[in-house]
């Protein structure tokens, strides 16, 4: 269902039953990491016009794991970590999704 890269890869996969016997599969929650205990790759300023794919692809080399860089900066809305160029963001070092 989702590509080995993905953040949702390795989540538990649950199902749910309806009352008229419909299984229907579901992932189960993803938890945050805390941005602070994710190793560090490098730290990337955002430039005029810069986009977290962007960022992810000139720092980790693949623009789809944006991603990391979002949950290396505790970011619950993404578009906020790039609305003002010169803020410096951690990019992390990829690790293995673990289910928690």
């Amino acid at each position: 269902m989702f590509d080995s890269t993905s953040r949702y890869y390795n989540l538990e996969t649950a199902t749910y039953t309806t009352s008229d016997g419909q299984v229907i599969a579901y992932k189960r929650r993803r938890f945050l990491p805390q941005g602070k205990d994710l190793p560090l790759l490098t730290q990337s300023r955002v430039e005029q016009s810069d986009r977290l794919d962007l960022i992810a692809g000139r720092t980790i080399g693949d623009p789809e794991q944006f991603w990391r860089v979002c949950d290396a900066n505790d970011a619950m809305n993404p578009d906020e970590l790039i609305e003002e160029p010169g803020v410096s963001l951690r990019v992390p070092i990829p690790q293995p999704e673990v289910p928690r």
